[in-house]
Parts: structure tokens; C-alpha cells; sequence
């Protein structure tokens, strides 16, 4: 693959073989994440899970302590009153069946879901369109739920989801070039105590078998677990 000049020039401040410690790769991705737009800070966690089994699936959510540094698109699908209370909570888009057959057609305008529990039997039909996108409403993320209020103003305030992909990965974006290296720490600390939590009772030996944190358009900075684990523990 063919590097940019930039690209080339930062990845020379990534030491080739080292494992960072959490912070010291948090304050190194602020000096890397130089292109021309505010950057995501990404962080990639490796599990020692085999998604393949139902008791080594990892996922839930964590409410991050600054922020994503994006304002979600919240979508709610309710019926009668809930639609009100949705709206009220500062819900996006609001609505019923007429929603469902919306993104069954190919609408995809908004960043994350919520249901009611007696609207799933419609929104189980949209499975494998929101499923692959990582926004199928789920009880386990707190977004199959009649508090609207409470879910719609956590997601709002920075509330991420977090689960693992094919190969045992994690990938979410915690924060934005603009935040201060002490909020992204936070931010990076809280996701890493989330994951560490749910860790299934199935998994033995290594649970984090390795971390990367990367800006959006940089290299990737590989963390030592082990040294990792320690910090989010302080």
C-alpha cells in the first residue's frame, strides 16, 4: 500500500517494536493525529474470546466520561405515549411501523437505535440490516427498553457500545483530537474497565491479548496490555 509523505513522517515517531504504556500512547497519538480535520482517537482490543460460542461473546455499553466528541442521530421505535416521551428526551427521528418499513426500504439516516420491548416483534424484521451495522436494539446495551428518557440522554451524552467482531477485536472511537490527553486517558480508561468487567466466566488464560490505540488517518500505536491493566486499575 502506497503511504503518504505525512503518513510516513509520523509513523517514524511510533518506535518500531515497542509496546507503550496506556497514557504514554494516549499523549503520543496527540502528536500524530495531524491531518486537517479533528481527529478520532480509535482503540482496537484484541480478546482471547472465540465469538464463535455463545458464552465468549463479548458486549455491552459504557458511558464515557467526556464524550465521543460527536452528537449521535437518535432514532426511537415506540408506540402511543412512548413516541411523546421520546420526543420530550430529545429523540432525532420518532416513530412506529411506518419507521420499520422506512429502513427494511434502505434508510439509513441516523447513528443509533432504540425500541420498546413490544415493538421488537417489527424490529426483529430488520435484523439483518441493522445487525451488521452494529445497531440492532439489544436488552443487553439498554437500548430495548421503555425508558426512553434515560436511554435517549445517555447515548446523547457520550454512552458507547462495544463488542467484539469476528476475529475477537473490539474497535470504538473515544475521543477527539481537541480533548485534553488527561480527558482522552479517562475516556480510554473507562472502556478498557468496561471490557475488562465483562469479561465471559468461559475464558481462560490471556483475556487481553493486545491493545492499539490509533488517530483515524495514522499508524496504529501497539500498548502493552499487561502495563495497561495496571493503569486502568490505579
Amino acid at each position: 500500500m502506497k503511504r503518504s509523505k505525512r503518513y510516513m513522517e509520523i509513523a517514524k515517531k511510533v518506535e518500531h517494536g515497542k509496546l507503550y504504556g496506556l497514557r504514554e500512547a494516549v499523549e503520543l497519538y496527540k502528536q500524530i493525529a495531524t491531518a486537517k480535520f479533528d481527529e478520532s482517537i480509535e482503540l482496537h482490543v484484541r480478546l482471547g474470546v472465540d465469538p464463535r460460542h455463545a458464552d465468549q461473546q463479548v458486549r455491552s455499553t459504557v458511558s464515557l466520561p467526556h464524550g465521543t466528541g460527536v452528537t449521535k442521530k437518535v432514532l426511537v421505535l415506540a408506540a402511543g405515549e412512548k413516541i411523546k416521551e421520546a420526543e420530550e428526551a430529545g429523540a432525532d427521528v420518532v416513530g412506529g411501523e411506518e419507521l420499520v418499513q422506512q429502513i427494511a426500504g434502505g434508510w439509513m439516516d441516523f447513528d443509533a437505535v432504540i425500541a420498546t420491548p413490544d415493538m421488537m416483534k417489527s424490529v426483529g424484521r430488520l435484523g439483518k440490516v441493522l445487525g451488521p451495522r452494529g445497531l440492532m436494539p439489544s436488552a443487553k446495551t439498554g437500548t430495548v427498553t421503555f425508558e426512553l428518557a434515560n436511554a435517549v440522554k445517555e447515548i446523547k451524552a457520550g454512552r458507547v457500545e462495544f463488542r467484539v467482531d469476528k476475529a475477537g477485536i473490539t474497535h470504538n472511537a473515544v475521543g477527539r483530537r481537541a480533548f485534553s490527553v488527561d480527558d482522552l486517558f479517562d475516556n480510554v480508561k473507562a472502556l478498557l474497565q468496561a471490557i475488562y468487567r465483562v469479561r465471559p466466566a468461559s475464558v481462560k488464560g490471556t483475556y487481553v491479548r493486545s491493545i492499539t490505540i490509533a488517530p483515524t488517518m495514522g499508524p496504529g500505536i501497539p500498548v502493552d496490555p499487561s502495563v495497561a491493566q495496571k493503569e486502568v486499575a490505579a
